[in-house]
């Protein structure tokens, strides 16, 4: 299952585990924003279904109407950045420009839409063969590495690294392999064209260490395609 697969990351994620033989379970917000999802959902193995990962409600509604699916991997991608210093003239996310709102948004949907999930989805993730639970993070989560500026970004990637630390011990019990995990900066519409990646590499490589993700590995952050990062 992948939240936030309409495009980017979230949508490579969709075509590549398809391709793969894989029946996915595909989330989007915007319907005109998810025009080749919506195509791709036309296929057997991929099922595309509605959902604004800030409405607590409706997470707990798509769970009740999966309740009879087991989730092998849960790929919690749904994610914002907000407002880019140096991109926008309004650096809301700057200090002495911060908009606590957008500060609420953004960890709304980076922090505690995953945690929702986790809690909304555990039955369907527990009885499944792998039991992974694997959210995307960023190096910017990284407080040993933060300077200054994006404080939404960075604060929600950081309590989400916690979130996923802190699930990995309370769902040890039942199997349920929990990981952060930084992708790397890759050629997105958030990434932007100056990014180091290309996304179909990219997301092979993320594939591969979700794949080899074990219990053992449980509340790790890690950069793709395998490189332990501090907290």
């Amino acid at each position: 299952m992948i939240t936030g697969a309409n495009r980017g990351l979230g949508l490579e994620f969709v075509r590549q585990y398809a391709a793969d033989g894989w029946r996915v379970l595909a989330t989007y917000r915007n319907p005109a924003d998810s025009g080749e999802l919506l195509d791709l959902a036309r296929q057997d193995r991929v099922e595309a279904f509605p959902l604004n990962v800030s409405d607590f409600e409706a997470i707990s509604a798509l769970s009740a109407k999966l309740r009879g699916e087991s989730i092998d991997v849960f790929l919690s991608n749904a994610g914002l950045f907000g407002p880019k210093p140096g991109a926008e003239s309004d650096l809301r996310q700057s200090f002495g420009h911060i908009d606590f709102g957008i500060v609420r948004e953004v960890l709304t949907v980076n922090t505690l839409a995953p945690l929702k999930c986790a809690e909304s989805f555990v039955e369907q993730i527990a009885r499944s063969e792998q039991r992974k639970f694997v959210a995307l993070s960023s190096i910017e989560g990284s407080i040993s590495r933060a300077q200054r500026d994006l404080y939404a970004y960075r604060t929600s990637k950081a309590a989400l690294n916690m979130v996923t630390r802190l699930l990995s011990g309370d769902l040890a019990p039942r199997g349920i392999t929990v990981a952060s995990i930084c992708p790397g900066w890759v050629k997105t519409r958030m990434g932007g064209e100056f990014a180091r990646l290309e996304l179909e590499p990219a997301i092979a490589d993320v594939r591969a260490l979700v794949a080899r993700l074990t219990l053992e590995d449980s509340g790790s952050f890690i950069e793709s395609p395998g490189n332990p990062l501090a907290y």
